[in-house]
C-alpha cells in the first residue's frame, strides 16, 4: 500500500515538473520528464510493485531464490567438474575401451615415443674442423670437475 501511495506521489510530481517545463517553452523537455514520470504509476497499475512488495517481504519467496541459488551453484559445480575430468560419462568410457584395445594391438611392443623422439637417434656430430675442440676439453673439465 506504501509503495503504491509512493509510487503515485512521485508521478504526480514529474507531471508538474513536466507541466512547468512546457510552460516555460520547452515542450521536448517536458514530453521527456512526463514520459519518465508515468513510469512509475504503469508499474503500480500493471501490478508489477505490488508483487515486488510481496516478493520482499516473504519468507518463502527469499527462501525460493535461496534454492535457485544452490541449483545454479550446483550445476556451475558440476560443469567444473566434467570439464577436468575429461569429459561426459559415454566419452569417458569411449576412451577408455581405445585405450584397451591400443594395448592388445600388436603394433604395441613399438617405441611409443616414435622415430627421432629418443637420445640414441640424434644424428652424431660431426667434428668441426676449426678449433673448438680447446673449449670443449674446458666444457669436459668443468663437468668432470663437477662429478657429471
Amino acid at each position: 500500500m506504501i509503495a503504491e501511495t509512493v509510487c503515485s506521489a512521485v508521478s504526480v510530481a514529474g507531471l508538474g515538473i513536466a507541466a512547468v517545463t512546457a510552460y516555460r517553452k520547452r515542450f521536448l523537455a517536458a514530453a521527456r520528464i512526463a514520459a519518465y514520470s508515468l513510469v512509475p504509476i504503469g508499474l503500480v497499475m500493471t501490478g508489477v510493485v505490488g508483487w515486488l512488495a510481496d516478493t520482499a517481504f516473504s519468507p518463502t519467496a527469499w527462501a525460493g531464490f535461496v534454492v535457485l541459488g544452490g541449483a545454479w551453484a550446483l550445476f556451475m559445480i558440476t560443469r567444473a567438474v566434467e570439464r577436468r575430468g575429461g569429459g561426459t560419462r559415454k566419452e569417458r568410457k569411449a576412451a577408455k575401451a581405445a585405450a584397451q584395445r591400443e594395448a592388445a594391438a600388436p603394433a604395441a611392443s613399438a617405441p611409443s615415443l616414435g622415430p627421432g623422439a629418443g637420445l640414441g637417434s640424434r644424428p652424431a656430430s660431426a667434428p668441426r674442423a676449426t678449433g673448438s675442440g680447446d673449449d670443449f676439453s674446458d666444457i669436459e673439465a668443468i663437468l668432470k670437475k663437477h662429478g657429471i
